[in-house]
């Protein structure tokens, strides 16, 4: 199973850190230049919960920002109770 969310489709976006050295003109330098431009990921926040999905209870991964949505539904804890 990829690293998605359930229900938001979020999943690994790719973008770039980018280095630079010197000092800002508006502070009185002669401007910032970039040294370098690597590859990066931004990972969502991926969660496995247990949830009810089409009526039966199962592990699915989702977002914090789904489960803090409140678009996932619980199942009831377990009643247990061992024989006497």
């Amino acid at each position: 199973m990829a690293r998605k969310c359930h229900f938001l489709g979020k999943r690994t976006t790719t973008g770039n850190t980018i280095s630079r050295r010197g000092k800002a003109k508006y502070l009185g330098g002669v401007g910032v230049k970039t040294t370098g431009i690597t590859k990066r990921k931004f990972k969502p926040n991926i969660q496995k919960v247990r949830a009810i999905v089409d009526g039966k209870v199962c592990r699915i991964k989702v977002s914090a920002k789904a489960i803090r949505m409140g678009l996932i539904e619980k199942p009831m804890k377990r009643d247990y109770k061992p024989k006497a």
